[in-house]
Parts: C-alpha cells; sequence; structure tokens
C-alpha cells in the first residue's frame, strides 16, 4: 500500500491548509486512517483518525475544534482541513493507515506517506 500525503506549505498565522492524503495498492474502503505530526525535536504526534466508512471520528485536544477529518472512498483520499494555524503547528505532517478501525498510536498503524510540511509564519 503507497499513501501520499500534499498539501502542506507555508501559512500565516491563523490561516488555514488542507491536507490530502491519497491511498493506492489497497482497498480504501477497508482502511482506518489517521493525521500526524512531527516537529524537530519531538516525537510523532497523533491528531485525528477516521475509520473505514468515515462514521467514527476522534482528534487529539491539540486540534479539535479547529481542525476536520474526512475521506472520500470514491477518491481513495482522506483529508485534513486545520483552521486558526498557529506557529506552533509547524510540523511535518504524515498521514498513516490500518485496518479498519480508528486508533491513537503511531504504532498501530502499519502503513505511512512520506509527510508533507506545514509551516506557520507569525
Amino acid at each position: 500500500v503507497q499513501l501520499q500525503a500534499s498539501g502542506g506549505g507555508l501559512v500565516q498565522a491563523g490561516g488555514s491548509l488542507r491536507l490530502s492524503c491519497a491511498v493506492s495498492g489497497r482497498t480504501f474502503s477497508t482502511y482506518a486512517m489517521g493525521w500526524f505530526r512531527q516537529a524537530p525535536g519531538k516525537e510523532r504526534e497523533f491528531l485525528a483518525t477516521i475509520n473505514w466508512s468515515g462514521g467514527e471520528i476522534y482528534y487529539a485536544d491539540s486540534v479539535k475544534g479547529r481542525s476536520t477529518i474526512s475521506r472520500d472512498n470514491a477518491q481513495n483520499t482522506v483529508y485534513l482541513e486545520m483552521n486558526s494555524l498557529k506557529p506552533e503547528d509547524t510540523a511535518v505532517y504524515y498521514c498513516a493507515g490500518r485496518p479498519w478501525a480508528i486508533a491513537t498510536s503511531p504504532s498501530d498503524f502499519e502503513a505511512w506517506g512520506r509527510g508533507t510540511q506545514v509551516t506557520v509564519s507569525s
């Protein structure tokens, strides 16, 4: 299975971004997806997860209320929209996949994309 994240870039504080993750090599509708991020010198941080159908979603407190995870099973793509971005949101953002059910630990995910850089300027 291959995951390709995109949509990162440079944005001013208070702005918004929509990250995408295209999945191939597996029946996407059987895959739960997650978004994580990793800033320099820090551990990989869970952000959001969505189950295979989109019917179950869970967010980390750090992004709850200003982020939305969604999926389009017809397009084999999962999205993460982030609003009210802050400089501390600067990190490499990764998408990850696992069969069926949501999870929050990086070790629970079996497939990872390469990441997309998000930089928020103050």
